[in-house]
């Protein structure tokens, strides 16, 4: 089973920065990467309805996004947070995110030899 993916400026996720952040512990890093595909999926669950909370669930994601190193995917929450907390029209940053959360969801379960 593969390690890692080539580098690759068209890779959803960072998982050089990944590993630096888990100091280089593969077990800790398969780990950091099993929780974000829960939490990545059940957060964007909840957007589905464009809840009252939709910029603290689009902040969590953000967060966990940059932590992993899906960074096109935690500037897709950036803008989805941003225009709920403006009251503006969330269909397009919503769908935006959602296929920024596919296609990291799909980068880290070829990582993580699932795909």
């Amino acid at each position: 089973m593969p390690t890692s993916l080539p580098v690759s400026a068209d890779c959803p996720v960072d998982f050089d920065h990944l590993k630096r952040m888990t100091l280089g512990e593969e077990a800790l890093e398969r780990e950091v990467l099993r929780m974000f595909l829960k939490q990545a999926t059940r957060l964007l669950d909840a957007l589905a309805g464009l809840p009252a909370e939709t910029s603290t669930l689009t902040h969590t994601l953000k967060g966990s996004a940059r932590a992993i190193g899906a960074f096109r995917l935690a500037d897709r929450a950036a803008a989805l947070e941003e225009v709920a907390r403006n009251g503006g029209d969330l269909a397009a940053p919503l769908a935006a995110l959602e296929a920024a959360v596919a296609e990291a969801c799909g980068a880290i379960d070829a990582r993580l030899g699932r795909s």
